[in-house]
């Protein structure tokens, strides 16, 4: 009897561990692509200013360059929300919304109330929410909206044989109505970023109103992920009307929309960032919530610093929504700073802007941070702007918010306490992998 319960207990130990062993196997599976992933540094060819940039990023990145767009900036919640919700009571064909972060609030329910105004009144309205970013949305807001004809979907609600989704989000956040007005930046739907950054309940983020040809390419790019989510294909001019070029008086500025997925196996973002950065000759000015830049990034920046590129870098400061984030970015910053590269964290709140300002000339605006998740994880989208005026003010902008941030020296960095130096590479470790 005993030699039997052995046997048995044998067998059941190889049965587990066959299920554990396929289990981690799916896992594995699931959470990497196994493609090749960028392992060199980008030489440097050509300058900012010179043509070859634009053409090398108007094919390498899979969208042309568009000439005739216009462009404006707005800052933080009260600038935001009020264009951006007259845009929607504003539309009569369709809007195509899709955004990361849809939480509850009074702007939640604006929003809503807005959008399923419009689908009453005969709009096509198109909802994109990912799974994971609207987990703290009030399901009386989807409600409201799909009564009211709104269709409203859901990127990559996790399933156990396709674990990668609960990995890979839509991080992107377009707004664009009737075809001809888009908006993209950092906001998010939420409390957070109402207001003007004036406490540290009310974050700071930049978003951007924009009209032109380049509008039909952030509508591709939004048909990209609702063909994913819904498996409906929406065409036709309600959706890509005939838009021509701004004349010099209404706006000429060169433009064009990327997108960056692992189901498509691109690394556009990461590739447009690096190319930006061999090709800068003076400046870099780098707004980033999120800022835990990869060892082939680092060299990047390094190597724009030895040739003399004024590099400046605004990130979160002790008000942060997540302070690994916060840590793993401190663990990367020695070589930078030792480089001359000037790193500043803001004060007053939490900074959530994305805005990548180079030579005067290219302004980089989307969902996109400099960090892992953005470059290899997530679905993102950018907005390239090649304009000498607007990148102008964009630097006003970046210095207005230099002045209320905190310099941290190479010296200050160095000799930080000793156990703010285990807990930073602990959670470098672990950011990197998430």
């Amino acid at each position: 009897m005993r030699t039997k319960l052995k046997k048995h207990g044998q067998i059941k130990l190889v049965c587990v561990t066959i299920l554990l062993t396929l289990a981690a196997t799916l896992l594995v599976l699931n959470l990497t692509s196994g493609e090749k992933r960028l392992d060199e540094q980008i030489k440097r060819e050509y300058a900012m200013h010179d043509a070859q940039y634009q053409r090398t990023l108007g094919v390498m990145l899979g969208s042309p360059i568009t000439e005739g767009n216009r462009f404006e900036a707005l800052f933080n919640g009260d600038q935001i929300f009020p264009p951006m919700l007259a845009a929607i009571r504003s539309a009569r064909t369709t809007i195509t919304f899709e955004t990361y972060i849809y939480w509850s609030g009074e702007i939640g329910q604006a929003f809503a109330a807005a959008l399923a105004e419009r689908a009453r009144n005969g709009v096509k309205v198109h909802v994109l929410l990912d799974w994971v970013g609207s987990g703290k949305m009030e399901q009386r807001f989807i409600q409201e909206m799909e009564d009211a004809g709104v269709q409203v979907r859901k990127f990559h609600k996790p399933s156990f044989y396709d674990l990668s989704r609960m990995n890979n989000r839509t991080h992107r956040k377009l707004l664009i109505v009737d075809g001809r007005v888009g908006f993209t930046g950092g906001v998010g739907i939420a409390t957070e970023w109402t207001g003007n950054a004036q406490d540290p309940k009310h974050w700071r983020d930049s978003h951007f109103k924009v009209e032109g040809p380049v509008v039909a390419q952030m509508q591709s790019v939004f048909m990209d992920n609702w063909i994913k989510a819904s498996g409906d294909v929406l065409h036709g001019e309600a959706y890509f009307p005939a838009i021509a070029a701004l004349s010099v008086s209404q706006g000429q500025g060169k433009a064009q929309t990327f997108s960056s997925s692992p189901s498509g196996g691109s690394e556009s973002v990461h590739l447009m960032y690096l190319l930006s950065i061999a090709a800068a000759a003076r400046t870099i000015d780098l707004s980033s919530a999120y800022f835990v830049p990869d060892d082939l990034t680092v060299g990047a920046l390094v190597a724009a610093l030895r040739r003399g590129v004024r590099v400046r870098i605004i990130t979160p400061g002790p008000i942060i929504d997540s302070q690994t984030v916060r840590a793993a970015s401190r663990s990367a910053w020695g070589p930078l700073l030792e480089a001359g590269a000037q790193i500043h964290e803001y004060q007053p709140t939490m900074f959530h802007v994305k805005v990548f300002t180079v030579d005067d000339l290219l302004v980089s605006v989307g969902s996109t941070n400099f960090d892992n998740r953005s470059f290899k994880l997530n679905d993102e989208a950018n907005l390239n702007i090649y304009d000498e005026a607007f990148a102008r003010a964009q630097t006003q902008q970046f210095e207005k918010d230099l002045s209320v941030s905190k310099r941290i020296t190479f010296e200050q960095w160095r000799d930080r306490p000793i156990w703010e130096k285990v807990t930073e590479r602990f959670a470098a470790l672990v950011y990197n992998q998430l």
